[in-house]
């Protein structure tokens, strides 16, 4: 059985948890960059191995589409998660301003990751999406349309479960 003051510690908590979590949903609606709804672009994109993927084209899952860069404290918090999400999920991810391909290659390597990256050195595509802040990520559900927009850090669970939903809108 628990002490009460420690009953009363962790009830604290949780309230200041579920207000935390609440407050930095408000900020990341606030902070996104396009409208939900809004469709996936007529775009292609050629990751680091050479691979062309066409952002507009037919799927049959959702889409995560990860706005990051190497020089990003947050984006290397996050990016395990990304990498996890992309054994399971279509996961599209986008390094802005983080080097030559050879560079980001090496980063990618050292670090152990795999999903698919293309690169941004300009900052165009990013641009495109007006993107302001990283990591942002962007998920479209099957038909191209925009299901979710978060800025900032976001878990793995959180993330997969917007990915689960975006299935079915």
């Amino acid at each position: 059985m628990l002490h009460p003051k420690l009953k009363i510690w962790l009830k604290e908590l949780l309230i200041a948890l579920v207000i935390l979590t609440l407050a930095l949903n408000l900020i990341s609606y606030i902070r996104s960059p396009l409208e939900r709804g809004t469709a996936l672009p007529k775009m292609e994109l050629r990751v680091l191995d050479g691979t062309p993927i066409e952002l507009h084209s037919q799927r049959s899952k959702p889409l995560l589409l990860h706005f990051w860069a190497t020089w990003c404290p947050t984006c290397k918090l996050e990016a395990g998660h990304i990498e996890s999400l992309s054994h399971h999920f279509d996961v599209l991810s986008v390094a802005v301003k983080s080097g030559s391909d050879a560079e980001l290659k090496r980063y990618m390597d050292a670090n152990g990751y795999t999903f698919a990256v293309a690169s941004d050195p300009e900052g165009a595509f990013a641009a495109h999406f007006n993107i302001a802040a990283y990591p942002t990520t962007l998920i479209y559900n099957p038909s191209g349309s925009l299901s979710f927009a978060e800025v900032g850090y976001s878990s793995t669970l959180g993330l997969h479960l917007r990915m689960l939903l975006a299935s079915y809108l």
